[in-house]
């Protein structure tokens, strides 16, 4: 046999003796009774176990008491008492309902845990004992069996219940803890609750804030399983959805005056104007008391479940701080009859005697004489006696008070559930169970862990209508009703429904606003920061949470149409910001138009500038024959006069929307009309050279006119090459600007290659340049109608002209542009016509006399 054999067999051994003689010795202390009473036994065919306060450790000598009682004391407070009887009217209901447990009779075992943890624990093991001492892992009544255990009402005292329970696997259902952790069912198996985990609370509570638009909060909580946990799930929301916590403090429970000092300072000087409180009522209680002392502002509270209908803060005292507070609370319903009940209870019952006894002296203000009865006081001849005949009828307390039983209700609920569960038991047809072999429990002394099995299975409907089972984690489905704290005329605070936290609903958040009192005027607006209107965005400040940023207005191009947008986005290529920012708007669409005051004055002056040249050809014309007109090459001058019409004519293709043909052809017309005009002005200034040195012999045949038609024909050929070549290689083409003017999309032709507009160009200035060179050497050869004169001042002017267009075309945008080119085209062109032709219409026109072979025989002679 190995060691490890061995070892696993002393072990055995071991317990198997200590199991003994564990039994006997448990035998014998089942028959002693415990000096000390903390529960009480309603008998029954089946036992459930309440877990819960009757008494509260947490005095408020505020509200009960004019002087301070001892710290030792524990206060019996009536919401729990209520509780307790809760629990008394559903065991008669059930009992008396023939269809539910028939012929089984529920009990009840209650231990009042005075709101302690350690007390908790002992009251788990008394009841699971059956007597009024605790006897670990033995149960005394044999024959009446534990079906679940009700309790508790703090997390900490189930979490410290479920781990003992749940070795044994006893069905503990609790009917106020909301931690979180109790979901573990690995670590608690036999947990149940008939009230939502907090995960699922915080989340309501993060959407409540989220909803108005709170992204600036402080948090509050206790330092315990229900605080901690629950405002930890509540920040971590908060954060993922984009809010920011200003500070989060913790109300410590190790501290009399439970930190408030500190608490209170930091929410004097937040900026926050909500704050979340995670806790209990009694904990919360420092705080306010703090809170009232120092010239604190208003905040809007978020309360949790734990304190948001308490009824402790309903005196005036917290009247005017604690109105406005909106928070979560349990769904609720009406119990008929329960109102009766409670008013017909009587101090000479068995069950609780010694509570019931306690809460009449405390209601009626009276004392029980000494001889045996529990009293809260010693007698007072001062005071009076009680009888025992007092009436609840016409007392408003919290005791009476149906008008708000979340917590009764949840009881109520709480036995139900053990109740349906035992019935499914009970209702188990043999070969027909659910355990291995088709098996049944033993319907009188079934097992716990049987229990517990039908408890994960049942489902029923409340007579509020809602129905009610568990999940795999022990929870039952999140229903939260949603309060606003309101005045009531006498100055008293209640809960009014707002709204609903349902997940089980399609709509799973709703809130009423309108019916919401809020506690100050400005309650819309809790921010670091102010909201950055549409137009602008967000920039955190460095050092500082996401929530503290500054406003920067969107760039060139960008908008932002939401309010507190975090980023910018670009308009679309054709569109641009409004002046706000805030939203795109199309591009203004600019081109020369004929529509335009530019394009049209422009226009006009085209049309009536082409009127021009075709009057001064008809005058040629006329007078062709005259001694004026065939001086000046009459046959060049009309190619010239043409080819200046249709220079001012060119600028009707620049005028208008840019289309593939007219910016095809635009430039190619204006260089090839300029081209000839230039070169017929260069012919002509060539024939005066040519004519005056006509008396050489070997020079006289470049008189010939059709030298000067050569001259033109070369210069246009070398202009029109290159223009095929500009079209061939990289026409010009349409297309839309959007580059030179921000809001603007410019409708302009593109020239294909810059290089070979400016050369053409150059080419233009280049043959202008030799006419006026040429021209300028030949202006003092004596003639009488020397043309080289007029040539020399047509050429300064035309380069001039052109010379000022390259810098203002550069500078100019858009239209503009185009303006410019129509000007200098225009401009250019009436430089030729004045200089070339006015002064020789002049003469044809006013001074005949000089258009004659006389005038000009004696004026050869004069000049000789």
């Amino acid at each position: 046999m190995t060691d490890k054999s061995l070892a696993i067999w002393a072990l055995v051994f071991c317990c198997f003796t200590h199991a003994f003689y564990s039994q006997k010795l448990n035998d014998q202390k089942c028959r002693l009774d415990s000096s000390e009473l903390r529960g009480s036994t309603l008998p029954g065919d089946t036992i459930i176990g309440l877990i819960f306060p009757i008494y509260l450790d947490r005095i408020y000598p505020e509200i009960y008491f004019t002087e301070t009682p001892p710290k030792t004391l524990c206060t019996m407070f009536a919401e729990n008492y209520q509780i307790l009887q809760t629990a008394l009217f559903t065991v008669e209901q059930i009992n008396n309902d023939p269809n539910l447990l028939p012929n089984v009779t529920l009990g009840i075992q209650m231990y009042d845990t005075c709101d302690t943890p350690h007390l908790a624990l002992q009251g788990t093991l008394q009841v699971m004992t059956g007597l009024d001492s605790a006897i670990p892992n033995y149960r005394c009544l044999q024959e009446t069996p534990l079906t679940a255990i009700v309790g508790a009402s703090h997390s900490t005292h189930s979490i410290a219940m479920a781990h003992i329970l749940g070795l044994t696997r006893h069905p503990q259902i609790s009917q106020f803890s909301t931690s979180p952790i109790l979901s573990d069912q690995t670590k608690f198996p036999s947990f149940f609750r008939i009230v939502p985990s907090d995960t699922f609370q915080s989340d309501g509570l993060a959407r409540l804030v989220l909803y108005y638009g709170w992204s600036w909060v402080g948090l509050l909580a206790a330092d315990n399983d229900y605080g901690q946990y629950g405002i930890q799930l509540v920040k971590q929301e908060l954060i993922k959805a984009g809010a920011c916590v200003e500070y989060m403090e913790n109300i410590l429970m190790s501290q009399p005056d439970r930190n408030a000092p500190h608490i209170i300072r930091v929410i004097k000087r937040s900026t926050s104007k909500v704050v979340v409180v995670f806790c209990n009522d009694a904990d919360l209680m420092p705080v306010l008391n703090e809170w009232m002392k120092h010239n604190v502002p208003k905040k809007v509270l978020i309360a949790s479940d734990a304190w948001s209908i308490t009824n402790i803060f309903s005196i005036r005292k917290y009247s005017d701080l604690l109105s406005g507070t909106i928070g979560f609370a349990f769904s609720s319903g009406t119990l008929p009859g329960l109102k009766e009940f409670l008013n017909n209870i009587d101090p000479s019952v068995s069950f609780g005697k010694e509570w019931t006894k306690i809460f009449w002296e405390q209601t009626f203000n009276c004392t029980y004489a000494p001889g045996g009865n529990i009293s809260a006081s010693q007698p007072d001849p001062t005071v009076k006696q009680c009888t025992g005949t007092e009436s609840l009828e016409n007392i408003q307390n919290i005791y009476t008070d149906v008008s708000n039983l979340r917590h009764s209700y949840n009881i109520h609920t709480a036995v139900h559930v053990v109740a349906n569960a035992l019935e499914d038991l009970r209702r188990c047809q043999p070969g027909k169970g659910t355990f291995s072999l088709s098996i049944c429990a033993d319907k009188q002394n079934y097992m716990p862990w049987q229990v517990l099995h039908y408890m994960k299975r049942v489902r029923f409907r409340l007579n509020s209508g809602r129905e009610l089972f568990f999940d795999e984690n022990g929870d039952s489905p999140a229903v939260y009703d949603i309060v606003n704290w309101q005045l009531t005329t006498e100055g008293l605070l209640y809960q009014a429904k707002v709204g609903s936290y349902d997940t089980s609903s399609r709509e799973i958040f709703t809130i009423n606003t309108s019916s919401i009192l809020w506690p100050i005027e400005d309650y819309q607006v809790s921010q670091c920061s102010k909201s950055c209107p549409p137009g602008f965005r967000k920039a955190t400040k460095i050092g500082q949470p996401m929530c503290c940023y500054e406003c920067v207005p969107c760039g060139p191009g960008e908008i932002s149409n939401q309010t507190d947008s975090v980023s910018c986005s670009k308009c679309p290529w054709d569109e641009w910001p409004n002046l706000e920012n805030s939203q795109c708007l199309p591009k203004t669409v600019e081109y020369l138009s004929y529509e335009d005051t530019l394009g049209a004055a422009l226009t006009v002056m085209s049309l009536g500038s082409f009127l021009v040249p075709i009057t001064v050809m008809r005058l040629f014309i006329r007078h062709k024959n005259s001694p004026l007109v065939k001086a000046n090459n009459y046959y060049i001058s009309c190619l010239l006069l043409i080819s200046l019409s249709m220079c001012f004519l060119c600028p009707l293709m620049f005028i208008g929307y840019p289309r593939h043909e007219t910016c095809l052809l635009r430039q190619v017309v204006f260089g090839m009309t300029f081209a000839l005009s230039i070169s017929c002005v260069l012919a002509k200034t060539v024939i005066v050279i040519f004519a005056f040195m006509a008396t050489k012999p070997d020079l006289r045949k470049w008189i010939n006119p059709k030298v000067s038609y050569m001259v033109i024909l070369n210069c246009s050929f070398l202009q029109l090459s290159l223009c095929i070549a500009w079209l061939s290689l990289t026409p010009p083409f349409p297309q839309a600007n959007t580059q030179s003017k921000v809001a603007i999309i410019i409708i302009e032709c593109n020239e294909g290659s810059p290089f070979a507009f400016w050369t053409m160009l150059s080419y233009l200035f280049l043959l202008a340049s030799i006419s006026f060179i040429v021209a300028f050497l030949a202006r003092r050869l004596p003639d009488s109608f020397n043309e080289a004169q007029f040539i020399t001042f047509s050429m300064l002017a035309f380069l001039s002209v052109w010379i000022s267009y390259i810098p203002a075309s550069l500078s100019a945008q858009g239209k503009y542009t185009v303006a410019m080119e129509i000007f200098a085209i225009l401009a250019s062109s009436w430089a030729l016509i004045i200089c070339m032709f006015f002064p020789k219409c002049f003469i044809i026109l006013f001074q005949p006399e000089m258009n004659s072979r006389e005038y000009l025989a004696r004026r050869s002679v004069i000049r000789k």
